[in-house]
C-alpha cells in the first residue's frame, strides 16, 4: 500500500512554486456542483448566496495566508488602503489572472468601498433558473474577499451586485465592502506616512 520511497508530501513543497491553472471546464463543473449542494439545504435566494458566501470566506482567509508567504514576506498591511489595494491586483490576479478593474470609495459614505469587474469567469457557465432569477453566485467571490479582509484585521460585510453597463450586454459585478466602524476608528489613529 505504502511506498518506502519518499516522494515528498504537501507539507514539503515550496511555498514560492509557480502557479498552476485550473482547466476553465473543471472549475466551472465543482463551482455548479458546490452551487448545487448548497441549494439543496437551502429555502431561498438569501441563504443561498449566504451559504456561498461562507464557503467563501474559507477560502478568503487561506488565499491571504498563501498569498502574503508567496507575494509579501508575511508583511501585514496596517491601513485599510494598503489591504485594499491587494485584494484589488495581488487576491484578484491569483483568482481572476488579472486585477480588478475599478476600485472606488463611495461618494456617501466613508466606509465603503467598491470593487468592479466586467466578465468573472466564476459565473460564465451558470444558468439560473427563472424562479432564481435574483441570484448572484459572485456571492462566493464576495465571501473570498470578506476571509481575506478579515483575516488582515479589517473586519466588513461584503456583498456581490449584477449592474447594468449601458451599451454592452453584460452586466458588470460590484462588490460592496462596508467596513466595521471599528477600522475606521483605528484607521484615524494611524500616523500618516
Amino acid at each position: 500500500m505504502f511506498s518506502s520511497r519518499t516522494q515528498g508530501g504537501v507539507v514539503d513543497r515550496s511555498l514560492v512554486r509557480p502557479r498552476v491553472e485550473v482547466n476553465l471546464s473543471t472549475f466551472s463543473y465543482l463551482f455548479s456542483e458546490l452551487i448545487q449542494y448548497c441549494q439543496a439545504r437551502v429555502s431561498n435566494i438569501g441563504e443561498l448566496e449566504r451559504r456561498l458566501d461562507i464557503v467563501g470566506f474559507g477560502v478568503g482567509v487561506r488565499l491571504l495566508e498563501l498569498l502574503s508567504y508567496r507575494e509579501r514576506s508575511s508583511r501585514r498591511d496596517l491601513k485599510l488602503l494598503d489591504a485594499l489595494r491587494f485584494v484589488h491586483t495581488t487576491l484578484w490576479r491569483y483568482l481572476f489572472g488579472r486585477p480588478a478593474k475599478d476600485l472606488e470609495q463611495s461618494n456617501n459614505a466613508e466606509d465603503e468601498y467598491m470593487i468592479s469587474d466586467v466578465d468573472l469567469f466564476i459565473t460564465k457557465y451558470i444558468s439560473v433558473p427563472k424562479e432564481m432569477g435574483h441570484l448572484n453566485c459572485a456571492a462566493f467571490v464576495a465571501g473570498i474577499v470578506r476571509g481575506a479582509l478579515d483575516g488582515a484585521g479589517f473586519p466588513s460585510r461584503v456583498t456581490a451586485h449584477n449592474v447594468a453597463v449601458p451599451g454592452q450586454s453584460q452586466a458588470k459585478t460590484t462588490l460592496l465592502i462596508k467596513f466595521d466602524a471599528l477600522v475606521l476608528q483605528r484607521e484615524q489613529r494611524l500616523p500618516s506616512s
